[in-house]
């Protein structure tokens, strides 16, 4: 599940243990007798009247469909975090619901469950679970470019960082780097130009005056 943007090493093992964990529940509904069905969908109905127009077995099925759906996406790495995340706080919130409109699962005036409850109120982690994964920052991307320069096989790396495409402190410095080096060339390029130059300029004098005469003293140049 590693790869640069899609899931981090910290969220590996809360998409491993709750996607087996609800994708197993989901598989356990899909075949769940007709009183696991009527308990489920009585409980469930209690917090969510419109359910009554949906028969128990139905809810059921629709109901282990869903958790199969949802585990299977906490447990594929393609599926974005925040995107399963979101998709396991709504699942962990209507859990949570049920258990804060059923009588029974919680002490009178008290937010702490009933023994009856203490399975229900342990939902609880799964939403703090799926508000972990939703609210994850997102990973910083560096973008490495390298490239051979031909003339004296040297190598230029610039690192960038992608915000706003504008180059990061190391980039700034390996810029300015690149300028005083190209600076330094062309004064060298210069310099040889002009020996160059002068070097021309007295082999023309030679050649006019003989090879033994001197520019010192030379009329030509007074």
């Amino acid at each position: 599940m590693s790869g640069c943007g899609k899931v981090k090493a910290w969220q590996v093992p809360l998409r491993l243990v709750t996607g087996a964990f609800i994708l197993h529940s989901g598989m356990e509904k899909w075949d769940g007798p007709d009183e696991q069905a009527q308990g489920v969908h009585g409980m469930a109905r209690q917090t969510f009247p419109s359910l009554e127009n949906i028969d128990a077995p139905r809810f059921l099925k629709l109901l282990a469909a869903g958790e199969i759906a949802l585990g299977a996406a906490l447990l594929t790495p393609m599926v974005p975090t925040r995107l399963a995340g979101a998709a396991l706080t709504g699942f962990a919130g209507s859990l949570m619901a049920v258990y804060a409109q059923t009588p029974g699962l919680r002490k009178e005036g008290s937010v702490w469950p009933t023994p009856d409850g203490i399975g229900v109120s342990k939902d609880s982690w799964l939403l703090a679970i799926g508000l972990a994964l939703t609210l994850s920052p997102h990973q910083k991307h560096h973008k490495h470019l390298k490239r051979v320069k031909g003339h004296g096989g040297r190598h230029q790396h610039h690192c960038h960082h992608e915000q706003g495409g504008r180059p990061g402190r190391h980039g700034h410095l390996q810029q300015a780097k690149q300028v005083a080096q190209e600076a330094k060339e062309a004064r060298r390029l210069a310099k040889r130009v002009k020996g160059l130059s002068q070097d021309g300029h007295s082999h023309q004098h030679s050649h006019r005056h003989g090879p033994g005469h001197t520019r010192k003293g030379c009329p030509a140049h007074d």
